[in-house]
């Protein structure tokens, strides 16, 4: 008889109550209104995020990453294991509960990944971080990564989302570096939204990492030079 499933935490957010649950020592639940947002044992797409866009700056001098949405830790631990010691990791998380779990009981999964040298956790929307990152004047960021529990949608505000729509892909563009990569995490793939990216000036490649099973969505669009 497989075992019940604990709540270690929960706290109240604006789109409401988050937990995280275990069960037995390393099996994690991270749960928004009874609705899963991550299992830390169905991971390929959010490892497969975080590897791939950092692989593809790896050669820089000193790659700056941006990742939005720091979950369980999983694609920070990919890119961290992607990049050389010289580079750089800023880590945008909305809510300070879910670092506080990846310092605490989810730490043993990433190796306490939030604590590498190379990173910066910053308590902030991460469309506010993109859009400092696209002023004049400003560094700007080799590869930015969103990992968020929605990716885009058929639903998707095609205008005005803030991390999806047209103008908010504008704004990445002008984040990244010469040649930076954007990569995005879906549940499933979005035409229009393949569409909004070319038109915002990058190339795209779409993946569906692993075989058979649930096989989420990976984007990978780079700032065509």
């Amino acid at each position: 008889m497989a075992q019940p499933w604990e709540t270690l935490d929960r706290v109240n957010t604006a789109d409401g109550v988050l937990e995280l649950r275990r069960r037995g020592e390393q099996d994690f639940l991270i749960v928004i209104n009874g609705r899963v947002l991550m299992n830390s044992s169905a991971n390929r797409s959010e490892i497969a995020l975080g590897e791939s866009p950092c692989l593809g700056v790896v050669g820089r001098k000193r790659p700056r990453v941006l990742i939005g949405g720091l979950g369980m830790g999983l694609t920070l631990r990919a890119a961290l294991d992607s990049l050389p010691p010289t580079a750089e990791v800023v880590v945008a998380e909305i809510n300070p509960i879910v670092v506080k779990w990846c310092r605490g009981p989810l730490a043993g999964l990433t190796g306490c990944a939030v604590d590498d040298l190379r990173v910066t956790v910053v308590i902030d929307d991460v469309s506010s971080v993109i859009a400092k990152a696209a002023k004049a004047g400003a560094e700007r960021f080799d590869a930015i990564v969103i990992d968020l529990y929605e990716g885009p949608h058929s639903s998707t505000d095609a205008k005005n989302d803030p991390f999806y729509g047209s103008q908010a892909l504008k704004v990445t563009v002008s984040a990244l570096s010469q040649g930076g990569v954007f990569a995005v995490w879906g549940e499933n793939s979005d035409a229009a939204f393949e569409k909004r990216l070319t038109a915002a000036g990058f190339s795209v490649d779409r993946q569906r990492p692993g075989r058979g099973g649930l096989r989420h969505v990976v984007y990978l669009a780079r700032v065509r030079k």
